[in-house]
């Protein structure tokens, strides 16, 4: 049915945001950054990935079940919007072999194809067409009746996990292969590199 409106939920662990990198120089300076951090100065294996732009979202399971979907928001607070992530078929409601608390970070996207096909049925039904994929799936996820989500032909990519799971693996392509192990979506285009 649908909510009155959104309440706020806190993240298991804050949601941090990328930086664009636009030049080499920007790009090797990030690097040495990364060996100070790490305090070495030995070659840094790194998974090699696009970022997919869409909407940041947080997954919490416990004991393997869905138990709430919310928006990125201010990185510390997002928005529970569990209700519309369960109707996008890539989320799983159950998983396995999962920690018994796992929080799953996550972009969900309009795939462009989907994209126009859905504004090819706004057109011909003579209502307003959506700007671009990424505000259309942010739009969609903020429908206060989940059945105008589950209309829209979203998509879920998973990238990464809290620290406290991921900190349990030596390298992130590591953690990318549990999530696969466990039933999410991740991109197929990544690659370790050095």
């Amino acid at each position: 049915t649908p909510a009155d409106g959104f309440r706020k939920v806190r993240h298991l662990a804050p949601m941090g945001s990328l930086e664009k990198v636009t030049t080499e120089e920007a790009l090797l300076k990030w690097a040495d950054d990364v060996r100070k951090r790490l305090g070495t100065d030995e070659p840094i294996a790194y998974v090699v990935e696009p970022k997919i732009d869409g909407s940041a979202v947080s997954l919490v399971y416990e004991h393997g079940v869905l138990l709430r979907g919310a928006t990125r928001g201010d990185g510390s607070e997002g928005e529970d919007i569990t209700a519309n992530i369960r109707t996008i078929e890539e989320v799983p409601a159950t998983i396995k072999g999962a920690p018994a608390v796992l929080e799953v970070r996550g972009e969900v996207v309009m795939m462009k194809a989907d994209f126009a096909r859905m504004n090819q049925r706004q057109l011909e039904r003579g209502e307003k067409m959506f700007a671009n994929p990424r505000n259309a799936a942010a739009g969609s996820l903020r429908q206060l009746d989940p059945k105008i989500t589950a209309s829209r032909p979203l998509t879920f990519f998973a990238y990464g996990t809290d620290a406290a799971v991921s900190g349990k693996y030596q390298r992130h392509s590591e953690t990318l292969d549990a999530l696969v192990q466990w039933g999410f979506p991740v991109t197929r285009e990544r690659r370790v590199a050095i």
